[in-house]
């Protein structure tokens, strides 16, 4: 069997997607981290998670991580008798902020690390589309593998991404409230229609957005507005929608991250937060290099390959 005996360290950023008007094509990667080390053992799966969602997640072979890594190796012919697992946590769980994009994308890349040959047998694109059929859509995956900002879609060989540059005036302050929520959930909200008055109003916000992010950070206030999805999921998350209305009423560019709860604005060089109960307020960079892979410990004491996410080649 040709896995490899040392251990693997991958680093995956929290993404916030739709950014408003982009429902499941626009994704943004954030300055928060979860870390996965994984190696093979004799036989058995053990998983220590600490930080968020310890003592909640499972710790066996029902572990996302471990799931998504299960499924690389029976795709590449190589299940191994055992793993270990160690998972520290940073992204908040289901708020909206990629937390099980996160895990998948980190099983994913752990997996083919671990493979002797897995990028070879595994290249870039085809681990888009591997994480987007395990997660059930790409606005998520696509930013967490690429960092920084990007475009997602799906065609009929799977799903595709195109990555750009946020322009350096963008910055970012993200809401996090203490109740979780589902993403099954809010798209249970969506109607099976829309009016076409609507579609066309966020098909050019859109548009607008990509220009707003990557060259034009004033235009984000009208670009981040929404007709197609926030008004539609407000009453299953009555809080997420007053925060945006209010934010939004003083100029800020403000959306519900995802599905939320979470709220993620785009603010002005030396803006001060609201102060608000049962709400955790964090200003994040913008992550650029996505997800990273490295052969050894995080000390890097083996082998660095760490992998050049704007060199990939994830749009196949």
């Amino acid at each position: 069997m040709a896995l490899l005996s040392d251990p693997v360290w991958v680093r995956v950023p929290a993404t916030s997607a739709n950014l408003g008007p982009g429902f499941d094509a626009l994704g943004l990667a954030l300055g928060r981290y979860d870390e996965v080390t994984a190696r093979v053992t004799a036989g058995g799966v053990s998983v220590e998670v600490t930080g968020e969602g310890a003592g909640h997640l499972p710790t066996d072979d029902s572990h996302l991580v471990v799931r998504s890594m299960m499924a690389v190796f029976d795709e590449l012919g190589e299940r191994p008798a055992g793993l270990e697992l160690h998972c520290l946590n940073r992204i908040p769980q289901a708020r909206g902020l990629g937390s099980s994009s996160a895990a998948i994308v980190a099983g994913i890349l752990a997996a083919r690390a671990l493979v002797v040959d897995g990028a070879a047998r595994m290249p870039d694109e085809a681990v888009l589309r591997f994480a987007a059929r395990l997660e059930g859509h790409p606005d998520n995956v696509a930013p967490c593998l690429l960092g920084g900002f990007t475009i997602a879609w799906t065609q009929d060989d799977g799903a595709r991404a195109v990555r750009e540059d946020p322009a350096p005036g963008v910055r970012a302050v993200v809401f996090v409230p203490s109740e979780q929520g589902l993403t099954e959930v809010a798209r249970a909200a969506l109607p099976a229609t829309v009016p076409h008055a609507d579609a066309a109003f966020n098909a050019g916000r859109s548009a607008l957005l990509v220009q707003a992010l990557t060259r034009s950070p004033e235009l984000l206030f009208p670009a981040t507005e929404d007709r197609l999805h926030q008004p539609y999921r407000a009453s299953g998350a009555p809080a997420s929608a007053a925060l945006v209305a209010q934010l939004r009423a003083d100029g800020i560019a403000a959306v519900v991250s995802g599905a939320g709860p979470t709220v993620l604005a785009f603010v002005p060089d030396g803006w001060t937060p609201p102060q608000l109960a049962d709400w955790q307020v964090w200003p994040l960079d913008l992550d650029t290099r996505g997800a990273t892979v490295t052969i050894g410990t995080r000390s890097g004491t083996v082998e660095h390959a760490e992998r050049d996410p704007v060199a990939a080649g994830w749009a196949g």
